[in-house]
């Protein structure tokens, strides 16, 4: 359900701020000294006010990626001040670590979706109506109802019993699917 309170979210969920950005380094070599400057720079980042939560991601064969969330982007910017987020920028690059890299910064919007025990108001699960709408549109279309699996078997057999009980004595349908 659409809000714009995520006070209840897990703290990666409260974050208005992301980084993004990986590095593609030279081989193993590179890879294991990056380990002996990498947990210095963790341990300050989760240190840092503001600091919500991260994720490693990692892609054949030498890369490695971080996406780190914070409460704001001054928080963010606070941390990439940090002497240890400056040694291994510098080291990354030296010559003969790392190919190339990217960095983007990303701000959350203030609105989104939270259901359930995530969501401020009222704790329900239940979907949104209609999708967001586009750049130019009013209102965005309705979203179908989920019909497959489980629920449509269930939908079924609550057609059949309604059938049955309007007259269809052998079962036929009376109604569509």
């Amino acid at each position: 359900m659409r809000t714009t309170d995520f006070s209840q979210a897990p703290s990666i969920g409260q974050a208005n701020a992301m980084f993004v950005g990986a590095t593609n380094f030279t081989g193993p070599r590179a890879m294991i000294r990056l380990y002996t400057l990498w947990r210095p720079l963790v341990r300050r980042l989760k240190r840092t006010p503001g600091y919500r939560g991260h994720r490693v991601w990692y892609r054949f064969p030498y890369t490695l990626g971080t996406m780190a969330f914070f409460a704001d982007r001054p928080a963010m910017l606070r941390f990439a001040r940090s002497p240890e987020h400056a040694t291994i920028m510098r080291w990354v690059m030296e010559s003969g670590n790392a190919h190339g890299g990217f960095i983007r910064l990303h701000d959350a919007q203030p609105s989104g979706y939270a259901s359930g025990a995530w969501r401020a108001e009222e704790q329900v699960m239940r979907s949104i109506e209609e999708f967001t709408p586009l750049p130019g549109e009013a209102s965005g279309p309705a979203i179908p109802a989920r019909r497959r699996g489980r629920a449509l078997r269930k939908a079924r057999a609550e057609r059949d019993r309604l059938d049955a009980a309007a007259g269809g004595a052998r079962g036929e349908r009376l109604t569509s699917p």
